[in-house]
């Protein structure tokens, strides 16, 4: 018998989260799926959990909701963020707030747990969704406080892959160039698409492609695979 696996979503109701939902659906998993505004699901094999991941309590809802529902959770994608472009002297202290709660605090608790199951179960698999300004800063594109806090994913999963590497769990990240989405109004495509040396936006599918990439890639872990055009190679 083969027992259908389980992948754990976060920041999952639009863009590239729906994306992962929907990749993740077509290979068989069944999936969890969170955002602050998430709509419950007509697909029987996606359940919904609304709630701010920063909240110690939404992750632990995710991460139960999966063992009560479906027994397992095979791969935790992080990839609820808030992204703020603006000079450093400029934020304040509620954009630092937000964005330490959300893209730092938000992994931490549902990581901790996810990963707590995935060692009961012997197996899993958490990927990272991060950002190439990490490595290759814009000048065009002041973002210091996405460099703090998807730095640290970055690092994390360097660190986590050691630590779980004989445990049966690998953890890898994703490091995306700028996708289109929503979130990036249509005059601004060709001056974004601009910044990266290929010429063009990335595709949510892109992301998906990697994602889904690095969770059969059985042989890989702690490492950050780019999606970003050529952007992490350095100036052009």
């Amino acid at each position: 018998m083969s027992t259908q696996k389980v992948a754990l979503i976060t920041g999952a109701s639009q863009g590239i989260g729906a994306g992962l939902v929907a990749g993740f659906r077509q290979r068989g998993f069944a999936v969890v799926a969170n955002s602050r505004s998430i709509k419950a699901s007509d697909d029987p094999n996606v359940v919904t959990v609304g709630g701010d991941v920063a909240d110690p309590d939404t992750a632990k809802r995710l991460v139960e909701t999966a063992r009560e529902r479906f027994g397992r959770i095979d791969t935790l994608v992080n990839n609820a963020g808030i992204f703020i472009a603006k000079p450093f002297t400029e934020y304040t202290a509620a954009d630092y707030a937000a964005v330490v709660a959300t893209n730092l605090t938000g992994f931490f608790h549902v990581s901790q747990l996810a990963a707590a199951q995935m060692l009961n179960q012997g197996s899993g698999h958490i990927v990272n969704i991060t950002t190439t300004l990490v490595e290759q800063p814009l000048a065009s594109v002041p973002a210091a406080l996405a460099s703090l806090t998807k730095g640290g994913l970055d690092a994390v999963v360097r660190s986590l892959a050691i630590e779980y590497a004989g445990k049966g769990i690998r953890v890898n990240a994703v490091s995306p160039g700028i996708i289109k989405t929503p979130m990036h109004a249509p005059e601004t495509h060709e001056f974004l698409a601009a910044l990266h040396p290929v010429g063009r936006l990335g595709d949510i599918q892109d992301i998906v492609d990697a994602v889904l990439f690095l969770d059969s890639a059985n042989f890989v872990t702690g490492e950050t695979l780019h999606v970003d055009g050529g952007q992490h190679a350095g100036r052009w």
